[in-house]
This record gives structure tokens, C-alpha cells and sequence, in this order.
């Protein structure tokens, strides 16, 4: 599998899922994936502002998918920009 069908599979299942959840549970999401091409596709996901990673309380990083609408604010912000999708 290409990487750019990995990280769309993990980012199609991160938004089917719809709720915040932990690293574990989305590759268990992807049942067809190894925990590295789950890691790999997270990391370019959060850093093209497609998902937000989160250190939780307990040191577990949970994930969770933008909804379309906030993606470009996201990574505007990121920026030092403030926009908002249109």
C-alpha cells in the first residue's frame, strides 16, 4: 500500500470513529495496518493540521479528527495567521 493510501485509510477511519481516542484504539481501527504505518500516518495527519494529537493525564496520546470546517483555521493558527474556512 501507497502512503498516501495509508494516511487516508487512517484519516477516512479517524473520522468514521468521530470521537477522540488512543493511538491503540486506531489501530485497532485499522486492523490492516502495522502500528508504524498508524504512527507515521498520525504524525503527518496532526502536522498538516488534519487531526489533534493530545498528551492525556494518564501520559496517553489520544487522537481525534477535525471536522472539515476547522482544518484550514487549524493550521493557519499554527502559523501566527488567524483564518477561518469558507
Amino acid at each position: 500500500m501507497q502512503v498516501s493510501a495509508i494516511i487516508d485509510h487512517v484519516h477516512r477511519a479517524l473520522e468514521e470513529f468521530g470521537a477522540r481516542c488512543s493511538m491503540e484504539e486506531v489501530v485497532g481501527l485499522c486492523p490492516d495496518l502495522t502500528w508504524n504505518q498508524v504512527y507515521l500516518a498520525i504524525d503527518y495527519l496532526d502536522k498538516t493540521g488534519k487531526v489533534c494529537v493530545t498528551l492525556d493525564p494518564d501520559r496517553t496520546y489520544s487522537v481525534q479528527a477535525y471536522p472539515p470546517a476547522c482544518e484550514l483555521s487549524n493550521v493557519s493558527s499554527r502559523h501566527g495567521r488567524v483564518q477561518t474556512a469558507v
